[in-house]
């Protein structure tokens, strides 16, 4: 346990490092202030030209080329359907990466097709993720049975994908 010395020196190193972060952080910004000689209109058109479709359109148009029922595809994902509503209604909504990757196992995409919807939420599947590499197997050996892929991740004791709701 540490006395009440050792609690002062430590508030005092952590203030002191928390200082310096800030007033380094605060030199950087007044440093870059190159955003001011970027005329507003160049920022518009980048992002407009960039910008690719949002996670919920990406999801509909994979979902309209399945002919699926939206219901069908959110129960094999084991999403309920006021969290699908959201997703469908809100092109907002901050959907978690499981929850994108349980769509694409529902859907039954492919690798590439499932790295494009991951893209469109602002995730990916990693190499150096033990779960991502699973559900990579998974996607390669076309393995979209919702046990199977459970029972893979529990293999490596990961934390099932199915069955988790948000």
């Amino acid at each position: 346990m540490l006395n009440k010395k050792q609690l002062i020196e430590l508030q005092e190193f952590v203030e002191s490092h928390l200082s310096v972060k800030i007033f380094s952080s605060m030199e950087k910004c007044e440093e870059s202030n190159s955003l001011e000689s970027v005329p507003h209109i160049e920022i518009v058109d980048f992002i407009k030209n960039k910008r690719k479709p949002s996670f919920n359109q990406t999801l509909f148009s994979y979902i309209d080329k399945t002919g699926v029922s939206d219901s069908d595809i959110y129960k094999k994902a084991g999403i309920d359907r006021r969290h699908f509503s959201k997703i469908r209604s809100n092109s907002d909504y901050r959907i978690s990466k499981n929850t994108a990757i349980a769509l694409a196992i529902a859907l039954e995409l492919s690798e590439y097709e499932t790295d494009n919807l991951l893209e469109s939420a602002g995730y990916s599947l990693s190499d150096s993720e033990t779960f991502d590499l699973v559900v990579k197997f998974c996607l390669d050996k076309k393995i979209y049975n919702r046990h199977d892929v459970n029972q893979a991740l529990i293999y490596f004791s990961l934390k099932p994908l199915f069955g988790v709701m948000e």
